[in-house]
């Protein structure tokens, strides 16, 4: 069970009119802090975040020495509490500020990384956050909290985190909600515009469109894989290195979107942003060998010229025909099964193929078809 960025933007405002606690759990990257920010903006209220990962034990309840009054803030609906410029005291302070100055506004204190803090720190959370007092201190009614985690080993994550799994007074007391990434969710973010721009550039939309699956793959222990957050940051390192001179920019241009979103796929988009398009008419009908045409291609964009022939009313043209089989043998192995898979699901061109068996080059895209067959059943 889970639910998506759209999904939460109408239940966690819902959850916290409730009075409840909710405890966001996705992958790290997903957009929780995103999610979060947007739920603060629709409901008008000020958001405080405080990276638990970050704490130590005491940050909370440490002792205070004695101070002058100066140092002492005291408030007329909740409590005294010391200015002390270090754990929670400049945020508990913020928090008591903001409710005198704007009664009945919410507050959203976002407590985020929350199990990658020790059992130390969760437990004197948890006590703020259930009992909402500490010391003198009571939290003001405006005051909602928001947590977020990473998938720890009790949740059958794949993901290599340094947490420590919150005990049952935490998934007793908080309501867990499991964040998954949508596709369709981001792109609509994605497509929004900031000051007239989109927030994410048209390259990187169109690719993710194209590619699906690599918003945001299972982690890999060890490896950079590609998330919401790290395809956002591709996109604004993107818009800077068209800034340079293009000869810099096309030299670190695959070290850096890899950097972003591993090599495989960082790489693979560096070279769709380098590779001038091609399109299938282009391919069947130019004077220049097919091989040179696709040469400077990567895999993806071959594949795509592949889709883009299938997609055609009339694929099966036997005077360009010799230019697909060409561009099939272009592809590597694995690409060729891709291929074949998909013309395989095209009962009328295998129809006509066998129809057009005579003519040279519908017998050599037959054959073609049938060794790759056997490769991608392991037969060959």
């Amino acid at each position: 069970m889970s639910l998506t960025y759209q999904e939460l933007l109408v239940t966690l405002p819902a959850l916290l009119e409730a009075g409840s606690v909710p405890n966001l759990v996705g992958e790290a990257g997903i957009g929780k802090s995103s999610l979060v920010a947007e739920v603060a903006k629709r409901m008008g209220a000020t958001l405080l975040t405080t990276v638990v990962s970050l704490a130590e034990k005491g940050d909370l309840a440490l002792p205070v020495p004695p101070l002058t009054k100066d140092s002492l803030v005291t408030t007329s609906r909740f409590g005294t509490l010391a200015d002390v410029k270090y754990g929670y005291s400049t945020t508990l302070l913020t928090l008591l500020k903001e409710a005198e100055a704007r009664p009945g506004q919410p507050i959203i204190w976002f407590l985020d990384e929350f199990n990658r803090g020790n059992a130390a720190v969760q437990s004197e959370l948890m006590n703020l956050v259930l009992q909402r007092q500490i010391h003198t201190l009571t939290l003001p009614e405006e005051v909602h909290i928001i947590l977020a985690q990473n998938p720890d080993p009790t949740m059958d994550a794949a993901g290599d985190y340094a947490v420590t799994p919150s005990d049952a007074a935490v998934r007793d007391r908080t309501v867990r909600l499991k964040m998954r990434a949508n596709l369709t969710d981001w792109l609509t973010w994605a497509e929004g515009e900031v000051d007239g721009t989109p927030r994410v550039q048209p390259v990187v939309v169109d690719y993710l469109r194209e590619h699906p699956n690599l918003l945001a793959p299972a982690p890999v222990v060890g490896q950079i894989m590609p998330t919401p957050r790290s395809w956002e940051r591709a996109s604004r390192n993107l818009t800077s290195l068209r800034k340079l001179p293009a000869a810099q920019s096309r030299a670190v241009l695959a070290d850096v979107l890899a950097g972003d979103l591993g090599e495989e796929v960082g790489v693979d988009l560096a070279q769709v942003i380098l590779t001038p398009a091609v399109g299938i008419e282009e391919l069947l009908s130019a004077p220049s060998p097919v091989t040179e045409m696709v040469a400077p291609l990567p895999e993806s964009n071959r594949l795509d010229l592949v889709n883009q022939w299938l997609g055609q009313a009339v694929p099966l043209d036997l005077a360009t025909l010799p230019r697909v089989v060409t561009l099939l043998k272009s592809l590597s192995a694995d690409g060729q099964v891709a291929a074949g898979y998909q013309i395989g699901k095209r009962a009328d061109l295998l129809a006509a193929l066998y129809q057009a068996r005579d003519d040279k080059a519908a017998r050599a895209m037959y054959e073609l078809l049938v060794e790759i067959a056997k490769r991608g059943t392991g037969n060959g």
